[in-house]
């Protein structure tokens, strides 16, 4: 899928925390000011032409929905900075993250334990 802008996934956080919504909606949900309607909705065909929101028919108008999970949008993040960052290596990653301080020894062990654990599952 293709990437988003900053304004795009904030758009898409909003359709994650409050569910289906006309454009309108979305825009009261802004803070004041407000951005012009047209902009909202030229964002969200955008959206939906990428494959993250879809709609239904309402009349003359639509709803629109998240059409990918926040979890999803949250794993394929991850992927494309490991992939453009880390050149595709999680290990590099994990690696950085080491370097950093950002994990500790004991998250280490845990997330290995996690790993055990699933190749465990996976032979069952």
């Amino acid at each position: 899928m293709e990437r988003l802008t900053r304004r795009e996934e904030e758009l898409m956080h909003r359709f994650w925390e409050h569910g289906p919504m006309f454009v309108r909606e979305l825009v009261a949900l802004f803070p004041d000011p407000k951005p012009h309607f047209n902009t909202i909705s030229t964002m969200v065909r955008s959206l939906e032409a990428k494959g993250y929101v879809a709609h239904e028919d309402y009349g003359s108008t639509y709803r629109y929905h998240a059409a990918v999970s926040e979890e999803e949008f949250s794993r394929r993040t991850l992927g494309n900075v490991i992939s453009r960052y880390f050149e595709n290596s999680y290990l590099g990653a994990v690696s950085a993250l080491v370097e950093e301080e950002k994990i500790s020894v004991e998250e280490l062990r845990a997330l290995i334990e996690r790993i055990e654990r699933n190749r465990t599952d996976q032979t069952r």
